[in-house]
């Protein structure tokens, strides 16, 4: 069995030898790993320090971080990086919380946290779905923009007398999208079959 550290700082005028002290004054780790000026934001299996650290650790290892917010600025980000640990066989301590994952304890709070990761969810879906109402109760439209523009097509078309397929070449764009753009426009008479083609 291993004993890991990892320790994590958010900015550049930041530094991790607070954290590495204190983990180092009840802990004999064997191997650290950091990341430095890295923010909770990105994941923390798209960090460099913390990937090194999930590759290299191994089944019966136990990871120690000075606080649980080192890997991940919340819980749901938290709980996901707990459970791939978990996943390898990995236990997890953090020293500002008491978190021992290998302990009922730390297994009680585990399952706190999976609880309250549910409900921030719900939460940002609420919001997102209270956004989306408000946006259209003022008439915008949603959605991504429309990337096809009907009456550049349509035009380009008719003066170049050219069919769907080779409107549809120079526009980058699908024969359907080049149907609906002349659909929506007047019909004019241009060169192919009288399919377009």
């Amino acid at each position: 069995m291993t004993s890991l550290a990892y320790v994590r700082v958010s900015t550049e005028d930041q530094s991790t030898d607070a954290q590495r002290h204190s983990i180092s004054q009840l802990h004999n780790v064997e191997h650290w790993f950091a990341d430095e000026a890295t923010s909770g934001a990105i994941k923390a299996l798209q960090r460099p320090g913390f990937a090194e650290l999930f590759k290299f650790a191994r089944k019966g290892d136990t990871l120690i971080v000075s606080a649980i917010d080192r890997l991940g600025r919340d819980t749901i980000d938290v709980l996901e990086t707990v459970e791939a640990l978990k996943s390898k066989g990995v236990a997890v301590v953090s020293m500002r919380e008491g978190f021992d994952l290998s302990s009922p304890i730390g297994k009680a709070m585990l399952t706190m946290l999976a609880a309250v990761a549910e409900l921030e969810r719900s939460n940002i879906k609420a919001r997102q779905m209270a956004g989306i109402e408000r946006a259209r109760a003022m008439g915008q439209k949603l959605g991504a923009p429309k990337k096809v523009d009907d009456l550049a097509v349509s035009a380009w078309r008719v003066e170049n007398s050219a069919t769907i397929q080779e409107t549809a070449a120079q526009f980058g764009i699908s024969i359907a999208s080049v149907k609906r753009a002349c659909a929506s426009k007047p019909s004019v008479t241009v060169k192919g079959n009288e399919n377009g083609w």
